[in-house]
């Protein structure tokens, strides 16, 4: 695990474990974890529902809230929220530490309201007050309905991951929307510093449909591409990134005690077995970046993972990527839209299959 400290310590990229569940929290494996590099910890509904359909560590507490009258959903987001709770804890030490750079937890919104701004706001909100420590992160979905509630969070400074981003079109608005809101913040005198945000851009799931586009092609020109898109769109984000970061704007803002927004690189496990199990990891290391790491892709990485910096090296490279993929016809704002869409539609699924579950389990007779 000494290649998690170093990659913080030598490059300055975060690595967050993607996975909560509560086996972890209570047999110590988080906090051994963390003490071995891990710095911050995310989920979404589909890890969520996976943690509590296959343990029975859920159980008690679910039984218990169901006798006190809870409703099925109800005790689902005490589920969840109890868990995330017992997470900032243990990560709370690294936020202190840290002074506020990491030993971040998040939560995310019901997916159902990812088309809705006004809903999704009230329950980012409504989580916010309901846990209300300085290290949760709200997660938004970065949809068309989603990016204005991003920019009323922050503007009501509260702290947020912004989830599914897939797109550099879509990534432009999200680093507006944080723009905004802490522009929002500071007309209302509030504290920038205390503002935190990521901006959760997805990888490999850009190359699994990409690729699937280029296989349909079927040209030497479109199969020499494969496996190039996700990293090529993430060396481009960065520099969106840093663009942001700099100028009058953003220097205003900055000596308000603003926080910079870090790019998150997400979805980091290789799902082609045919390319390397760290080829998400090591080509994306750089400085004011996470990557948040599914426990296989963390022990492959830890195993023999390469700590360089890599973010910003090939980014010539990569624009020729963009513009091949044009003059292929591979439309990558249509890449995105497909898979927010597809994103979306696969978390309330899994919220859906979860709450489902728990039904059954509740008119399960009970042992005497």
């Amino acid at each position: 695990m000494n290649t998690l400290a170093r990659i913080f310590d030598e490059q300055g990229q975060s690595p967050w474990l993607d996975n909560l569940t509560r086996p972890y929290l209570r047999d110590g494996t988080l906090s051994r974890l963390v003490a071995a590099g891990i710095r911050g910890v995310t989920a979404n509904p589909t890890i969520v529902a996976r943690a509590i359909e296959s343990s029975d560590a859920y159980d008690e507490q679910f039984e218990s809230l169901l006798s006190a009258g809870h409703t099925i959903e109800d005790a689902y987001w005490e589920l969840v929220i109890s868990d995330v709770v017992r997470a900032l804890e243990v990560l709370r030490p690294t936020f202190d530490r840290s002074h506020g750079g990491d030993g971040f937890v998040s939560i995310e919104v019901a997916p159902r309201w990812a088309n809705d701004t006004e809903a999704t706001a009230a329950a980012a909100r409504a989580l916010a007050e309901r846990i209300s420590e300085p290290n949760l992160l709200i997660k938004i979905p970065a949809t068309a309905e989603g990016v204005p509630a991003i920019a009323a969070m922050i503007g009501e400074g509260r702290s947020i991951n912004v989830t599914l981003v897939f797109s550099l079109r879509r990534y432009v608005q999200v680093l507006d929307a944080y723009l905004s809101g802490l522009e929002t913040l500071s007309r209302r005198g509030g504290d920038l510093s205390a503002v935190h945000s990521v901006a959760s851009f997805f990888v490999s799931r850009v190359d699994t449909e990409v690729d699937r586009r280029l296989d349909a092609s079927g040209s030497s020109a479109a199969l020499g591409l494969r496996g190039r898109t996700a990293i090529a769109q993430a060396k481009l984000a960065y520099q969106l990134f840093r663009k942001a970061h700099s100028g009058r704007r953003w220097e205003h803002l900055a000596h308000q005690g603003a926080r910079v927004q870090r790019p998150l690189w997400a979805s980091t496990s290789t799902k082609n077995p045919n390319y390397p199990d760290t080829l998400y990891v090591d080509s994306l290391i750089g400085p004011d970046t996470i990557n948040t790491l599914p426990e296989s892709t963390l022990e492959a990485f830890a195993d023999h993972g390469t700590v360089a910096r890599t973010i910003d090296t090939g980014v010539e490279d990569a624009l020729d990527v963009m513009v091949a993929l044009a003059t292929l016809g591979v439309d990558m704002d249509d890449v995105g839209q497909t898979l927010e869409v597809q994103g979306v539609a696969a978390f309330d699924a899994s919220v859906a299959h979860v709450l489902g579950s728990l039904e059954a389990k509740s008119a399960a007779p009970q042992p005497r």
